[in-house]
This record gives C-alpha cells, structure tokens and sequence, in this order.
C-alpha cells in the first residue's frame, strides 16, 4: 500500500515546490515536483536522468518540466 505525505523532509531541498507530491512503497520513496532549477547542460526534451543530490538518489527529468526523485525511504 503506498502511503501519500505531504510535508516534505529538507532533505531533498524542494519542501517549498508548490506543485509536488510523495509516494511511499514499503522502503522506496518516489518524489514529483515542478523542476526550477537551472541547468547549465542541454536537456534532453523527453527524459533526462542523473544521478541524485544524495547518495542513492535517482533523478529523473520528464519534458524538461516534471522532476522524478527515486530513493530509498528512512
């Protein structure tokens, strides 16, 4: 059963996005928000992916506008 939390922990640093939900599957953790950060790199426009700002972080980057944070649940 996935459980939905509202208030976000600091440490994925996107607690203030307005437009973000998270998903919790037993040990896994799955984070969307609005991405607003400024990439210095060309984007792919379908799907980017990259490594996370914590170890064991997973992000990816949906039509340049929907960040998807993978991780492990604490």
């Amino acid at each position: 059963m996935a459980h939905l939390n509202n208030p976000f922990s600091p440490r994925f640093g996107l607690e203030y996005a307005p437009t973000s939900f998270l998903v919790r599957f037993g040990n896994r953790e799955l984070f969307v928000c609005r991405d607003f950060r400024k990439r210095y790199y060309k984007v792919n426009p379908i799907l980017d992916c990259s490594t996370g700002i914590e170890a064991g972080h997973v992000e990816l980057l949906l039509l340049r506008r929907w960040l998807v944070i993978l991780s492990r649940a604490r």
